[in-house]
This record gives structure tokens, sequence and C-alpha cells, in this order.
């Protein structure tokens, strides 16, 4: 048993056949994962007939663009214009994004890096809010919102996705990659805390934050905020869209349509964003 163990532990590699299957396995996997979206583009295209097919085919057959011409024909007859609900959302989404990166980093920047009274029972808090889903906080921040003043307007929405402790969490165990003896070399140098933050650490958790984006933008992309907003003027793109679509079953073109334009968004900033991932997270393993 022990001559077996030598062995698994001294090979150079695997072999060629070891390659082969692994980048077969990834491939499959890959395809697995990829078919869902490709079915989401297929179905945007799709003529009624197709979509009502059964059994349903993957692929069109006869594209169309009918889907997207009635989609835009139903937000032209909205009492307010497409442009409003969209910069509602980019609004929303950019600035509850960027928020949360700069709090969070910040917190979590003080949790692990300083030493203060009550810094334990504050992390295990904040792992422990972790465990309670976003249905059994919604009615207490609701209440909250409403104490001060903020139901029906952006900060109903901003604020409680700055509270998400996610973010702090996911920063905070990344941080604790930082080696303490750089920091203690730049405050030698006569570097202030701000200037760590900003030059040193938030640059080596660069991987950290990028994931932390994605993850946002997602969340965020997607929001109706039909709980806390009322004025139409308010209101994102998700909550108009979700509206035309719900008119039954004859606008199923229309709601295939839709999921596609609402993926195309969040799948572009993952695109452009996770080659720094993957290249950051190759590149910026310290240690002390």
């Amino acid at each position: 048993m022990v001559k077996i163990r030598w062995n698994l532990k001294s090979r150079p590699g695997r072999t060629l056949g070891g390659n082969i299957a692994i980048f077969i396995f990834l491939c499959l996997v890959g395809i697995v994962m990829v078919l869902p979206m490709v079915y989401i583009v297929s179905s945007a295209f799709k003529p009624l007939d197709e979509l009502f097919m059964f059994p349903p085919r993957f692929f069109v057959r006869n594209p169309t663009l009918d889907n997207f011409k009635n989609l835009g024909s139903l937000l032209g007859e909205s009492s307010v214009p497409i442009s409003r609900y969209f910069m509602n959302t980019i609004f929303l989404t950019v600035v509850t994004t960027a928020a949360h990166i700069i709090i969070a980093s910040l917190a979590a920047y003080v949790l692990e890096k300083r030493d203060f009274p009550g810094k334990n029972a504050i992390f295990s808090m904040i792992v422990l809010s972790l465990m309670f889903s976003g249905s059994v906080t919604s009615i207490p921040n609701y209440i909250i919102l409403s104490k001060l003043g903020w139901i029906n307007t952006y900060w109903a929405v901003v604020i409680p996705q700055i509270g998400s402790t996610l973010g702090l969490y996911l920063m905070k165990q990344f941080m604790c990659t930082v080696p303490d003896s750089l920091l203690e070399s730049a405050r030698i140098d006569g570097a202030s805390d701000l200037t760590i933050f900003w030059r040193i650490v938030m640059p080596i958790v660069k991987p950290a934050w990028l994931t932390l984006i994605i993850m946002l933008f997602q969340s965020i992309w997607g929001l109706t905020g039909s709980n806390v907003l009322f004025d139409e003027q308010l209101k994102p793109l998700n909550y108009a869209i979700g509206q035309i679509i719900s008119g039954g079953i004859s606008r199923t073109g229309v709601g295939s349509a839709v999921t596609f334009l609402m993926m195309l968004v969040p799948l572009s900033v993952f695109i452009i964003t996770q080659s720094n991932i993957i290249e950051t997270m190759a590149s910026s393993g310290m240690k002390d």
C-alpha cells in the first residue's frame, strides 16, 4: 500500500491517454453548459409555430425577426419611453455594484488587517447572515426602508444590495492571502492605510472583486424593484419587459426575445472580465 502511494506521487505527469480523456471530458462538460444558452438564442428567432411544436426542436429552421419587432411595438406603446427604463437599470446596476465593491472591500480590509475589540464577533455575525435567504429578510428590510422614507426611491433598491454580506465575506477571505509583511513594509515607507488599501491590497485581490462584479451585475440587472418602486418613471427595464410578456400565451415569442436580450448584457460583462480573472488568479498568489 505504501509502495502504491509512492508510485502515484512520483509520476512526472499524466500520460497522453490521460490528457486526451480529460480533454474529452472537459469538452463534454463545456457542451452541456453551453447548450441552454444556444437554446435561448435559437428560441429568440423561432416563429410561433416552431415555439409550440411538440416535440420541440432545439435549433430554429425558419429564423425570423418577428419576435423582436413585436417587442419593439409593445415597448413603443408604453407610457414611459423604453430609454427611461433602460437608463434606470443602468444607473441602479452601475451605482450599486461600484458602491458595494468599495464598501465591502474597505470593511474587509479593516476586519482582516486591523485589530479592534469585537472583531471576531462581528465576523461571526457576518457569516451567520449568509445563512438567511433574501425572502426571510425581505419583510424586515421593507419595514426599515419604510421607516426611513425610502420607499419609491432608488435608495430602496441600492441600500439593501450595498449591505449584502456575501461580498464582504468574499473580500475578507481573499485578503487573507495578502502578506502582513508587505503591508508593514509599506507602513515603514510612510504609506497611509488608504494608500496601502488602494495601491497594494486591491491590485492583489483583483480576482475577488472582478468575480464580485460579475455576480452583482447579474443579480442587479435582473431586479424588478416591484415591491419598493411604484412610480413608473423609476422602474427598471426588467419590470417593464415582465409586464409586457405577461400578456398571455400569444406573447411567447416576445418572451423568448426578451430572455435573449436580458442575457446579452451580463454575458458580455462576463466575457470582458473572465480573461482578467483567470490571469490574476494565476499570477497574484503571494505568500510570506
